[in-house]
């Protein structure tokens, strides 16, 4: 079988242990798929991965990568969606792969949906969990209607920037805050009624000036442990926060939850069954093809240089998705 080129990483820690190498995959399942990859996203999931020291250990060596997008070079004998020649984007979930990062991925085939022409590879592969996980965020958790005030704290990451497509595509009127001028122009751009700074304790009137008083019936947020407080400061009654990220502990008064009536939820990918990730695959697809949604890649790195862009993902350098090209 002949040799394919793919990051491995054959011990756990920093990004210099992300190394290019020839490496040969299995054989395909008769559910699985084979991917010629193009393009490959990077999360900070797949960095605090690496680490070794996230919930999700993979055995060594290992190929990092769950999403990207490509051309089906080999179907098992059980696949029926999708051909030999299709343009697909990967959107898998740990363990279930062969890795992203390289120039073919063998995963199930549940875990690829046909690329509509109009999505480069490149915005294919800043599909995957950005996109499901949005998707979910908004319309499974938040149950955004269009008379609805959503404010995404954090809308210039990957997520966020389709957060507030999807739920501008309901008509829902969209608040998005990002801390710097260019993240700020990408959340206007992908639709946003309003950006303003990342909110503080301090700032919270000035969303509240923007809506004549209303509060926003739903918060996305992406870092609760410094926002949650503010969070439920700015929440309107009845109101939900769902909670998409966090990186450490927040002090917080319930009773504000209770005189609110609010709903605090979290949310995770990896708790999915084939069947919930079967609906956010054919859900989000079906935005792309109603032209709904358009991934915003935000910087571009070749497959040799992903050690930068994980020291890039994890110091917050660039808005939108962070890719790999793979030649």
């Amino acid at each position: 079988m002949s040799k394919l080129k793919a990051i491995e990483m054959k011990n756990f820690g920093p990004s210099e242990n992300l190394q290019l190498a020839d490496v040969t995959l299995r054989p395909i399942e008769p559910t699985e798929v084979k991917v010629r990859v193009y393009a490959a996203g990077v999360n900070p999931s797949d960095v605090y991965t690496s680490t070794g020291t996230y919930a999700i250990k993979p055995a060594l060596p290992y190929t990092p990568g769950l999403d990207g997008a490509g051309v089906v070079e080999e179907i098992g004998a059980l696949v029926k969606d999708v051909q030999v020649g299709d343009r697909v984007f990967v959107a898998s979930l740990p363990g279930k792969t062969t890795g992203t990062f390289a120039q073919m991925v063998i995963c199930d085939a549940h875990f690829v949906m046909q690329l509509p022409e109009h999505i480069s590879f490149e915005q294919g592969a800043a599909l995957g969990i950005p996109a499901l996980t949005a998707f979910r965020a908004v319309v499974q958790k938040g149950h955004v209607e269009a008379y609805h005030t959503v404010l995404i704290h954090g809308a210039s990451g990957a997520v966020g920037l389709q957060a507030v497509q999807i739920a501008k595509s309901i008509g829902a009127l969209v608040i998005g805050t990002a801390s710097r001028e260019e993240g700020k122009a990408l959340v206007k751009a992908a639709g946003a009624d309003y950006v303003v700074d990342h909110l503080t304790p301090d700032n919270v009137e000035a969303v509240l000036e923007l809506t004549n008083g209303n509060r926003p019936d739903i918060i996305i947020e992406f870092l609760a442990n410094e926002n949650l407080a503010t969070d439920l400061q700015l929440i309107a009654e009845f109101g939900k926060i769902i909670i998409v990220g966090n990186r450490g502990e927040v002090t917080i008064n319930p009773r504000v939850i209770m005189q609110k009536e609010c709903d605090v939820t979290g949310m995770v990918l990896f708790n999915l069954t084939d069947d919930m990730h079967h609906v956010l695959m054919t859900s989000v697809t079906m935005l792309l093809n109603a032209n709904k949604l358009t991934p915003i890649v935000g910087h571009r790195y070749a497959l040799a240089d992903v050690g930068q862009a994980f020291d890039a993902v994890m110091a917050g350098e660039h808005n939108g998705k962070v890719i790999l090209t793979i030649e």
